[in-house]
This record gives C-alpha cells, structure tokens and sequence, in this order.
C-alpha cells in the first residue's frame, strides 16, 4: 500500500513509533502508582493514551519476548521457549518487512538481540547497539559477528573517547545487581545515544513516505549505570523495601548471594539499596530522553499524526522474593508496561478517549495493533490479537487468559496461565505448583497453593495448561496430566 506523493511532500498516512526498553518492571511508572520511581514523560503518554495494565509477556527473556514481538506468534510457533543465543532467525514475516512492503520506510535505533547480529529483519536504516553480549565477544567469533564490528554506538564512543573505550568502561557487570555512576559525559550514554540517532533519523528521513522508528534501549537493563544525577537522586532516598513472600527462599540468598549475577539477589543490604538505586536511576534517565524524542516529534509536526507505543521485553525481579534478573513466572519478571497513544490525526474519529485496560495484552499483540492502526494487512500466521478496538472502546479484547513460559536450568523451568485476577505456576523440573490471587495480592506475597479453597480454581488453571501442553514435544502431558521432569528445550522444533 504505497503512500501517496503531493509536491515532494510526506502523505498523511500515519507514522509508527514503537519505544522499546529492556528489563523493564511493568510497575516502575509514577502512572502506575509506583511509591518511589519518577517518570513524567511516560506518565503523561499513557494518560494521553491506553495504559495496558495487565500486559504480560509470554517468554520472560531478551530473545524469544522479541521474537513474539516481531512475529506477532507464540513461543511455541516461534519455538523460542527459552533464552538460546546463536540461532538464526528464519521467518516469513516480521513486523518491519510488513511495513516496508505497506510503503513505509522502516528505522532501528539501538537493540535487535537477533542472530546473525545486523539481519535486518525488514529495517532499511540500522544504527545497532546490542549492550554487552558475552556470545558475540569470544574471540573465536567470525570477526563479522563480533561487537568490536556489529555495533555502531561502540564505534561512536571509541571516536569520542579513544580505541581502548568500551560500554563496560564503568566495571559494572552487564548482568549483576552492581551499581555506580556513569563515567563518561553524559551525552555519551547509549541511552542519550539512541534518542540523538532517533532524532537524526526523523530529520533526514523520506519525506514522501511514512516512517516506522522502533528507539530500542538497553537499559534498564544492568550495568546500573545512570549519569551521577539520577543515580545520587535515589541513593539517598529511602526506598519501598522488595516484595516478600510467605514462600520465598531465603535460604537460597544466603547461600549465593555473595555472586555478583546470582538469580538469587545480594544479602547485603547496601549493595541491594545502590542496585536499586541504580535501576531507578536509569528509568528515569530513559524518561527524560524519552522527552526529548517526543518532543522532537512536536517540533516536527508528525506527532498528531503517529501512533507511538511504549513497551519492554520482560521486568526485572530486583530482589522480589530473593530472586534477581528474569526468566522467572512472577510479576517482576512477566508484567511489563504497555502504552498506546494514537495521535489526532490518526483516525477519523480523532483521538480515542485516555483509558486504563485491563484486558491481559502482550508482545505478540503490537504486530497486529500497528498494522490494524495503519490499515495494512495482518499476515494469516500472526497469533496475537489487535489492540484497535480495546484503545477506541468498540470492541474489548477477548482474552481469558495468557499461557506463558520459560525454559533453562532445571531450578528455574517454568509454566504459567495468567488471567486478570490470578495466576498459576508450575515448575516443570520439580513440580512445585504455586497460585496466587493478583485482585487482593499484586506482590504475590501469599502462595495458596495449598489452600483448600482455591482447590477448585487451581484445577481449573491447571487444566488449560494442560491443554496448552498437551501435543508439545517435550512431553510434559501424558494422560491428561502433567508429567514432572521432562527434559526443557530452550528452542522447539519448526515444521
């Protein structure tokens, strides 16, 4: 659907802008009623918008949440369950060729996570900066493959600081729960990075033709390395002490919480206060030059006529329950943000009416959100389901409930159902089951597992998972029931 030409100038087609972050909490909002984390541009997008309160994601880690996201499928048509560095990504349709064969022109800012580094995935402009990933920095990588070469905010920084710069420059460890300031000038962050390589990209664009920016940050995502202003602004704050649970394992902490990337988290209390201190202050960092790109969009008279969405990959656990880092069923790794704001000029109707949701949204849904905005067409293979109607209120989205998963270790292989009031967890490696009531116990502070009186509705959980299960390969339902110890694969057979 090519966009129409007038005097060289753009149509009035709409444009896309999806804000992607990475490990970032679904309550980490001022709008979402967070007591400690400050986000003013985010908070004023979803009040101008639909706020998602209820997204989940379906496979808790970088790769397969953004394989769901560029697909619009399931984990399980995908066969990303897991997170599995190295394999290719081989499919028909993504979300950027999509639009690029609408007649868009199609930008990446900042992280792909996608194998072999630089596949274009249907964007035409690419400025690529993954974070540090260990997998594409072994010196036996083909040279092509390697950061030193892939990525372009590495060969910004090594022209701005010198060879020997690297984006681990603060010793920060890219997956641990240490903390400290940015060492560079602030200019220099990768955050500040990709919102400058956004902007450059909105002024040097096609003007005859929409354009799809995906601005795709790294953080949250550890090193916890906010510029010295935002770290220093929460460091000295007293902060909403992790969620605590009658079931969590604290045994666990003080066993491994001396390990810097533990998935347990740290047992000492001042080195929890700066990680924290530090995430929020990389949050907040992340807001404000998420105030810069939107107002960039004011300056440049696009924004009424833009549909910009504002989502993360998966949370971050931040001590909740002794745990760190992700992959886990709970709320801190699965709930994610998700904010629709759908400028005036968008739709005929003008801009729909700013609402919260509850209906249980995820990754695989922005697929067909954006191409149902744009009036594109939806692929027959996309899974996940437009949000259109849920954001203009004429027809709710019918989602009972969302089937969620995440294999690897045997301690951490996971199952789960999440609807808008509960969810049910099963361990596929140990068969711990846990239940929890989200409507009265939002931190999962109470695990009715065995409570008699949700017998009943546990059964009923336990049921749709076993039909989710029942046909995959690894065999983890025999009989109608779920079998215990079935060998995990992180990436599933594709016909």
């Amino acid at each position: 659907m090519p966009s129409v030409v007038t005097d060289g100038l753009e149509s009035a087609r709409p444009n896309v802008v999806l804000i992607m972050c990475d490990q970032f909490r679904g309550d980490c909002l001022g709008f979402d009623g967070h007591p400690d984390v400050k986000t003013p541009y985010l908070d004023t997008l979803a009040a101008q918008g639909t706020y998602f309160e209820n997204a989940h994601v379906a496979c808790p880690s970088c790769i397969p949440a953004r394989a769901s996201l560029l697909t619009g499928t399931t984990p399980a048509t995908n066969g990303r369950v897991g997170y599995q560095d190295g394999i290719p990504w081989r499919y028909e349709h993504m979300l950027p060729e999509e639009l690029g064969a609408a007649g868009y022109q199609t930008a990446l800012v900042g992280k792909m996570h996608v194998h072999p580094p630089r596949l274009g995935c249907g964007f035409q402009h690419m400025r690529l900066h993954d974070g540090y990933i260990g997998f594409y920095r072994k010196a036996n990588r083909p040279h092509w493959m390697h950061q030193d070469v892939s990525d372009d905010y590495l060969r910004f920084l090594r022209s701005e600081l010198g060879p020997a710069a690297d984006v681990n420059g603060t010793g920060v460890e890219n997956n641990s729960w240490i903390a400290r300031p940015w060492v560079y000038e602030e200019r220099l962050h990768p955050t500040n990075w990709v919102v400058d390589e956004s902007i450059r990209f909105l002024e040097t664009r096609d003007r005859t033709r929409p354009f799809f920016l995906m601005a795709s940050f790294v953080r949250p995502h550890p090193p916890f390395d906010p510029p010295a202003a935002y770290y220093q602004s929460y460091l000295d704050r007293e902060l909403r002490e992790p969620a605590h649970g009658d079931w969590d394992d604290v045994e666990a902490t003080e066993r491994d919480g001396m390990i810097l990337d533990s998935v347990h988290g740290c047992r000492d209390a001042t080195l929890r206060h700066e990680a924290m201190a530090g995430y929020y202050g990389c949050i907040t960092h992340l807001d404000h030059q998420i105030g810069r790109l939107i107002t960039a969009l004011e300056n440049d008279e696009t924004y009424e006529n833009t549909v910009v969405i504002f989502t993360a990959d998966h949370g971050e656990m931040l001590f909740d329950h002794s745990s760190f880092r992700k992959v886990l069923p709970y709320e801190g790794s699965t709930r994610i943000p998700f904010i629709v704001r759908v400028g005036s000029k968008v739709l005929p109707g003008g801009r729909p009416t700013p609402r919260r949701s509850d209906a249980v949204a995820e990754l695989m849904d922005v697929m067909p959100t954006l191409l149902d905005l744009v009036g594109a067409p939806v692929p027959a293979c996309v899974e996940g389901s437009s949000l259109k109607g849920e954001i203009t209120g004429e027809h709710p989205l019918e989602r009972d409930y969302l089937h969620g998963e995440h294999s690897g270790s045997r301690e951490q292989s996971n199952q789960y159902v999440v609807t808008k009031r509960d969810k049910y967890v099963w361990f596929t490696q140990t068969g711990v089951e846990r239940y929890f009531d989200l409507e009265h116990d939002p931190r999962e502070e109470h695990d009715l597992a065995g409570d008699p009186a949700c017998a009943e509705r546990i059964a009923e959980l336990r049921a749709i998972l076993v039909e989710e299960l029942r046909d995959r390969e690894e065999g983890y339902v025999q009989d109608g029931k779920l079998v215990v110890g079935r060998t995990p694969k992180t990436m599933l057979e594709r016909n």
